[in-house]
């Protein structure tokens, strides 16, 4: 079924596996299967064994695949096993630049294991291209962008970088998990991989750990089918399907997360025990005008510094809807602390190095009604308040 003409939300449900040829079903089956009955010695068919190929992990592939507009998608166990094997497609020696303040799984990917295999790295503001330009090497071969970054919310300019990499006969990896093709298109904008952390925003619903690449060159497919199948850190079908259900209802758990995110940044922006709201769509932050040409959305993720930690403690206490947790991109608002979660992984000198202090809160924006998320925090807010009240009042004494 060709639908490109259709809206990203329609597309989201009625493309090619929106009925079972066979039964009818709306529902894409789960095939079980780790092995198939081959009918022909000379002639195998399309599935002989799981690891290299299922239908039901094809059918999330190929759906993610045309949402991102590539030509062929990959489905692994994690979003860290997806970008693990797509950084599978270097050689020792080889070098990459990649964005300050990424997370910390791949913060640690990267300084930890990579490095043990003679792959060089830089790690660079990608917001600022002079020092993009200034990192690269001779033997750089990858450009690693995540925007907006995690827990700071920088947007790169993927249209740049991406052109930056051609001249260098390099490649552009782009992390796509904050804003999910229904907001971004790495692909269009000239990034050759794209990586989701489908645990997030595309399944939505924190039951199930899936990572997903999209690439839209047939000689990179081949490369990177070739290390999936090698490496073998594949999605399980049961996992696939509850990606793909997940998916479905992205654009409008996502439209909704969004607006509420929006309203939350104005509350936090205002607020007096706030320092500092990082988010694309406040029209402080640095990037706001990029990230209104390369996106369609500033996303539903924003991170906020209080004063101090003990400010901080004090609010995570008393704050009542969000779950405080791991993760993101979720039906339940998230809050997260990525100086002991996210980024634990990355040394405090570095952590503070990049901005990342310790009275640094993320929040993943979920479905409440944004007033009752309002209220929340406001009276977790007058717990801090009257907290340092009490501190100040004790001290003066």
């Amino acid at each position: 079924m060709e639908n490109r003409e259709y809206s990203f939300e329609t597309r989201l449900l009625h493309n090619r596996h929106k009925i079972d040829p066979n039964t009818g079903a709306v529902s894409v089956a789960i095939q079980h299967a780790s092995t198939f009955h081959q009918f022909d010695i000379d002639h195998l068919g399309k599935y002989d064994y799981s690891r290299s190929s299922n239908p039901t992990r094809n059918a999330l592939e190929e759906v993610i695949a045309e949402l991102e507009g590539g030509t062929n998608g990959f489905a692994f166990s994690s979003g860290i096993a997806a970008i693990s094997t797509a950084f599978l497609l270097l050689s020792s020696g080889d070098h990459v630049v990649i964005s300050e303040d990424v997370y910390g799984g791949t913060y640690r990917l990267i300084t930890e294991v990579l490095s043990r295999y003679g792959i060089d790295y830089s790690f660079v503001d990608m917001t600022d291209l002079i020092q993009v330009k200034q990192a690269i090497k001779p033997n750089t071969k990858v450009f690693y962008v995540e925007t907006p970054s995690n827990p700071l919310l920088k947007v790169t300019d993927i249209k740049a970088v991406s052109k930056l990499a051609k001249e260098n006969n390099a490649l552009t990896f782009v992390d796509n998990t904050f804003l999910t093709p229904a907001l971004q298109k790495p692909l269009e904008l000239g990034a050759d991989v794209v990586l989701h952390s489908a645990t997030k925003f595309l399944s939505g619903h924190s039951d199930v750990v899936a990572g997903l690449a999209v690439v839209k060159d047939e000689k990179l497919a081949k490369r990177l089918g070739f290390l999936q199948n090698s490496f073998g850190a594949i999605l399980g079908v049961q996992d696939a399907w509850l990606v793909l259900r997940g998916l479905k209802t992205l654009y409008v758990r996502l439209e909704q997360s969004q607006k509420s995110a929006i309203l939350l940044a104005e509350f936090l922006q205002g607020h007096p025990l706030i320092d500092k709201v990082y988010y694309p769509a406040l029209e402080s932050h640095p990037q706001h005008q990029l990230q209104k040409n390369q996106a369609e959305g500033p996303g539903a993720v924003l991170s906020f510094e209080l004063a101090n930690e003990d400010a901080l403690r004090s609010f995570v206490s008393n704050v009542k809807f969000p779950v405080f947790a791991v993760s993101l991109g979720s039906v339940e608002s998230i809050l997260s602390y990525p100086t002991k979660m996210s980024h634990a992984a990355m040394p405090k000198a570095e952590r503070e190095k990049r901005g990342i202090k310790n009275s640094l809160l993320r929040l993943s924006v979920g479905l409440e009604n944004p007033n009752d998320l309002i209220k929340d925090f406001s009276q977790a807010f007058q717990h801090v308040q009257d907290r340092q009240f009490i501190y100040h009042g004790g001290e003066s004494q």
